[in-house]
């Protein structure tokens, strides 16, 4: 199979595979006629472009379409493990909290795994059909089939081989060892299902369908809400009745998702599409790797956690098994508040993706202002929950000790205190990815939860424990949203001379 072209903002092509001209992107196929961003044509009379309508709908509608379900799967995918948790936190106790914390980890590995992959295909699709490149359109969804089947296989290996290892890494004390063994290994066999449900999801969004791709993730998690008291209480199976619920709900998802496969929008599968071609694929992973990034960084913010409340923990008051639990319960929390920041941002993704690519930039200013605003008003809904409101969360997760509930309400005020700074630097790395700017949007999205919050993470509790270890985030929050004005000022500046132009 000979290299596709990959449709990018300044390097679009016509039907001849010569330069385009101005990047408004009205084009001429072999002397058609041209018409307006929403009467583009393929070459040589193909149908008219399926995806046209984001060009020319408003922008608020189009968001609220895209958003809405991409939210719901986002927070889908986040309400997985803290079910769980909820459960075993009222049947085990703070023991198989902390078990379910140090697994966590790991099943955000292959939650990485699985949207480095989609979101890349995702942004790819978009970025192709906005400039008119139709081959791409169908070799990036289907390459990123493979790579994410190849991903989830690989990580169930290594899961296996390597579990004791992994739980030693991840921080388990010898109290929860035997809880998070049994969990991980049953959670183990559900990874191949998780990474394609989860990863795949992204291009059902980008094919203009985010309710199917809001359904598939929705059965799962109302499969894992019905079948983990059963399993845990009814048949008294603890913590190995919590992950059986889980990875049949992630089967049920996985099920769904590929059969949308057999019918797209937007795009026919040939049997070359499924041919990995190192291209595209080495661009998939390009567009994705700041959503892969986003994940892995709160893998080795857990990780890191994790091992310094081993080490200064028991130097407290509260011991280790107490905060083990409790910032694993905090984590998950704020993945809840991220899922709501990077389903508006990703929502937008199609919108921004598109309209680059077909040079209509006054329609890319438009959605970003609204993202901005409407996780502007997410972060700071969260930030008077956390501060305000803490206890309510903790007692979700169980009746515990007074020193249980002191350390955990320190934890949500002082470590979640910069959240809404926060949302705003995961808006601005998404969009980022949206342009095509995969190289910024990592810088961006490394900048807060490993060049600046690991780091301090570390001082803080070598010089302050456990409870100093919390500032290290409201830190990191401030001087990653310095980062993130200098590095999106900087793109709309070149975004504005590509306007004049």
């Amino acid at each position: 199979m000979t290299e596709t072209r990959l449709g990018t903002p300044t390097g679009q092509r016509r039907c001849d595979g010569s330069p385009l001209g101005p990047p408004a992107g009205q084009r001429r196929c072999e002397g058609s006629p041209l018409g307006p961003p929403t009467e583009q044509r393929r070459c040589e009379g193909s149908p008219l472009d399926a995806n046209a309508f984001l060009a020319s709908e408003p922008i608020g509608k189009l968001l609220l379409k895209f958003s809405i379900p991409c939210v719901l799967s986002m927070l889908v995918s986040a309400l997985y493990n803290i079910v769980d948790q909820i459960f075993i936190g009222w049947s085990i106790g703070y023991l198989g909290n902390a078990a379910t914390n140090i697994v966590f980890p790991f099943t955000l590995i292959a939650l990485a795994a699985g949207i480095l992959i989609g979101d890349g295909s995702a942004a790819l699709f978009s970025l192709s059909l906005g400039s008119g490149d139709r081959e791409t359109s169908h070799t990036c969804v289907g390459n990123g089939i493979v790579l994410s089947i190849i991903a989830g296989i690989i990580l169930t290996v290594i899961g296996f081989l390597f579990t004791g290892k992994l739980l030693k890494l991840f921080g388990v004390t010898e109290a929860s060892y035997g809880y998070a063994w049994d969990y991980m290994r049953i959670i183990l066999m559900g990874i191949p299902f998780y990474v394609f449900s989860s990863g795949m999801n992204a291009p059902i969004r980008a094919d203009g369908s985010p309710g199917y791709a809001m359904f598939t993730m929705v059965l799962g998690a109302v499969l894992n809400l019905i079948l983990d008291p059963v399993a845990i209480f009814a048949l008294g199976m603890g913590v190995k009745g919590a992950a059986i619920a889980t990875i049949i709900g992630q089967i049920a998802s996985c099920i769904m998702t590929a059969a949308y496969f057999f019918k797209p929008k937007a795009f026919k599968f040939r049997r070359e599409s499924f041919k990995l071609n190192r291209l595209v694929s080495t661009k998939i992973c390009q567009l994705g790797i700041s959503s892969l990034i986003i994940q892995l960084a709160i893998v080795i913010i857990m990780t890191v956690a994790n091992n310094m409340i081993g080490i200064y923990g028991p130097l407290s008051k509260y011991g280790a098994d107490i905060p083990l639990s409790v910032v694993g319960i905090v984590m998950k929390v704020f993945g809840i508040a991220i899922a709501f920041i990077v389903g508006i941002a990703v929502g937008g993704q199609p919108i921004i993706g598109y309209n680059y690519g077909a040079g209509n930039y006054k329609r890319v200013y438009a959605t970003l202002r609204r993202v901005v605003a409407a996780n502007a008003a997410v972060g700071l809904a969260a930030m008077l929950i956390f501060e305000f409101c803490p206890h309510v969360i903790v007692r979700i997760f169980g009746s515990e000790s007074d020193l249980y509930n002191e350390f955990a309400y320190l934890c949500f005020r002082i470590f979640l205190g910069g959240i809404l700074l926060c949302c705003m630097q995961k808006t601005g790395s998404i969009f980022l990815q949206a342009i095509g700017k995969p190289i910024e949007s990592t810088l961006l999205s490394l900048s807060r939860d490993v060049v600046f919050l690991v780091p301090a993470a570390i001082i803080m509790a070598v010089n302050f424990g456990v409870t100093g270890m919390l500032w290290a985030a409201p830190i990191a929050d401030v001087l990653a949203f310095i980062f993130t004005v200098i590095l999106i000022a900087r793109e709309l500046k070149l975004i504005k001379l590509l306007e004049a132009k």
